[in-house]
């Protein structure tokens, strides 16, 4: 009996714990993987607050968990499968990021920019200058647009159609692995315009190169194409935006598609 004069039996209290306990798995599994908050630029002591403190605020208004023996078999093969959803969410967000960065390796190597890379400070790993650039633009209209909170809304409303206690099928994974060729697509579909014109101008200087051999393709070819290759960025930066628009719509659409969830 606490000081108020009331009881609390085991039951509520292990009600309690597990009302935050489920939440906090998947909300901690999502903020790991999920772009700009998961990256290597933020503290794990700060990640680990944040889902804290989600898992705090929402806890109270989620449907009611499971009654489960903390400590048993089955509670451990719900934490597991908590964990996969929220990571399963953030990487369908990381795919769309995923997709720029892509585009600018695959511009990259057409215009001679390939071996140009530099160190990216969110995943630790050497990319092209032209995907850094990418990824750079990419996170600046993310967070300008808020999409770091329709992210974070989506994840608490999965809470509500895909529960704690419910079964996540296998087929809802095989759908997530397909999204490779969402993003390998959409990484052609982003860079075409650039490659394109790219290869024209390559294809140029081979009429060139036919029509006077003593032209020496190395010492100019190579130049004129990463000056025209910048200078094709530089115009197709105007369509930018709606490419981002499309491709984020789309990652919203799979997410309620694949979790049920309303975006």
């Amino acid at each position: 009996m606490n000081t108020l004069g009331f009881m609390i039996s085991e039951a509520e209290l292990m009600e309690a714990v597990a009302g935050f306990f489920w939440p906090f798995f998947r909300i901690g599994a999502f903020m790991m993987t999920v772009p700009v908050i998961g990256t290597q630029l933020v503290s794990p002591r700060i990640r680990i607050g944040l889902t804290a403190a989600m898992a705090i605020a929402v806890s109270s208004a989620l449907p009611a968990p499971p009654v489960t023996d903390l400590m048993s078999p089955a509670a451990w093969v719900v934490v597991a499968e908590q964990i996969l959803i929220g990571i399963s969410m953030g990487f369908i967000v990381q795919l769309m990021f995923q997709i720029f960065i892509l585009a600018g390796q695959i511009i990259a190597m057409q215009m001679g920019l390939g071996f140009a890379s530099m160190v990216d400070p969110a995943n630790g790993i050497n990319v092209p200058i032209i995907s850094q650039f990418y990824l750079m633009l990419t996170t600046l209209i993310y967070l300008s647009l808020n999409g770091h909170l329709v992210a974070i809304e989506v994840l608490v409303e999965s809470f509500y159609v895909l529960p704690v206690s419910t079964v996540w099928h296998f087929d809802q994974l095989m759908r997530i692995v397909s999204l490779g060729s969402w993003m390998f697509a959409s990484a052609v579909f982003v860079s075409l315009p650039a490659v394109s014109a790219i290869l024209i101008i390559n294809f140029a200087f081979g009429v060139m190169t036919r029509a006077a051999p003593q032209l020496n393709i190395f010492s100019l070819g190579f130049p004129f194409t990463m000056l025209m290759g910048l200078i094709i960025m530089m115009f197709g930066l105007s369509g930018f935006l709606p490419q981002y628009h499309a491709l984020v719509s789309d990652c919203l659409m799979m997410l309620r598609d694949i979790f049920n969830t309303p975006v």
